[in-house]
């Protein structure tokens, strides 16, 4: 139990950072565990038996039956699938953040689902903030209009966030409803943005995340974008297992609050290019792809197979349960249900406008085969300089 609980703090930082204090344990030992600096789950469980035995001076017995109860009190508690259902069937909105794209809606039975991390990617410039922006509207929407009714927590990590698109987008949307200044204000005053300057901030933030979700009624998290602040970060390239840990341990805060509170969380990525075995740092936009005359190639080379992909990695990929893809093809924008539960792989093209992203017709095409997490983004193409570094 002791070593299963381990694991969970270590994935769990709620779990791990549950003060001993407030288990209810008995009054002499919390006094000892106090007077030994032992004031969390972590601090406990990641100690073995004969650690503890040493550390409080206390016989086997009583270190036994203390992991056992610390152990009860972090573990997650089993629910019955009836008691989950009818826990969910009292959320707003059905337990889904609508995105105001109907055939996007109905693929995902709703929406952006509460409970879990769900992922945008696409190069730059394609309409991942616009998308975000609109949820964002959403979720600050009174109730009574079809919105969650709460705050929204907006890390920019590339101060790309600009007030008036988002004013723009609701009185486009909901033109009856921000025709007034008092309505505009409410809205904004729902917004919270943040703009952590470094890797090592934006952790911070996260660890205290918890708070600002209770004190706020916040509704929907979203990290615009995951990738930029582990591209620019204090760590070099080199540092891979360190920049991992980090990433790792991001996630799982982020995944923990989202189940924690019931609450939606979105993150948009970057893309990169993988050139046979290898994967370029090369940031690719759609505005690039536009002007490019290429098709995929590697200047001077022949026979090398590229690749758009979603950055961060494979471990970053299992983190996230949805992921939604905004790439283009012939000239025409397209988003992809690239991993969902509930959805089959479908892609729906869209354009942007004054009111965020559009859906074009009622349509949808059907993906299938090798390529379903492979990113379209016609025209690109990748030369390779003097020193054999990439560039667009």
């Amino acid at each position: 139990a002791s070593l299963a609980c381990m694991r969970a703090c270590s994935d769990d930082p709620t779990m791990a950072s549950k003060l001993l204090a407030q288990m209810g344990l008995d009054a002499s030992i919390s006094h000892i565990l106090s007077a030994r600096n032992v004031l969390t789950a972590k601090d406990a469980l990641c100690r073995t038996e004969l650690e503890l035995m040493e550390l409080l001076d206390v016989p086997m017995a009583t270190v036994c039956t203390l992991v056992v109860n610390i152990s009860k009190s972090v573990c997650p508690p089993c629910h019955t699938v009836l008691a989950i259902m009818r826990e969910h069937s009292k959320e707003s909105a059905s337990g889904h953040l609508p995105t105001k794209l109907r055939t996007l809606d109905n693929a995902l039975c709703g929406g952006i689902p509460f409970g879990v991390v769900t992922e945008i990617v696409g190069p730059a410039g394609i309409g991942k903030s616009q998308f975000c922006l609109m949820l964002s509207v959403m979720a600050a929407l009174p109730k009574i209009c079809g919105g969650l009714g709460g705050s929204v927590l907006y890390f920019d990590t590339e101060n790309k966030f600009r007030s008036g698109r988002l004013v723009e987008i609701a009185q486009s949307i909901f033109p009856d409803l921000y025709n007034k200044e008092e309505m505009i204000f409410e809205l904004a005053s729902c917004v919270l943005v943040f703009h952590p300057q470094s890797l090592l901030s934006f952790t911070e933030s996260l660890q205290r995340l918890e708070d600002v979700v209770r004190e706020r009624q916040v509704k929907l998290i979203i990290v615009d974008s995951v990738a930029a602040l582990m591209e620019s970060s204090e760590y070099s390239l080199d540092d891979f297992s360190r920049k991992r840990d980090i990433l790792g341990s991001q996630a799982s805060i982020l995944k923990c609050i989202a189940n924690s509170f019931r609450i939606p969380i979105v993150v948009t990525n970057h893309i990169r290019a993988r050139i046979g075995h290898e994967m370029s740092e090369a940031v690719f936009s759609f505005e690039d792809a536009s002007r490019s005359k290429g098709s995929g190639t590697v200047a001077g080379e022949e026979d090398v197979e590229i690749q758009l992909t979603a950055a961060l990695g494979i471990s970053w990929a299992h983190s996230v349960n949805i992921r939604l893809i905004l790439e283009s093809l012939s000239g025409q924008r397209f988003i992809k249900i690239a991993k969902s539960p509930v959805s089959e792989v479908v892609s729906f093209p869209y354009s942007v406008t004054s009111a965020g992203l559009v859906l074009i017709g009622s349509e949808f095409i059907e993906s299938a085969g090798d390529d379903i997490m492979a990113i379209q983004n016609a025209g690109y193409e990748i030369l390779l300089n003097n020193s054999g570094d990439m560039i667009c």
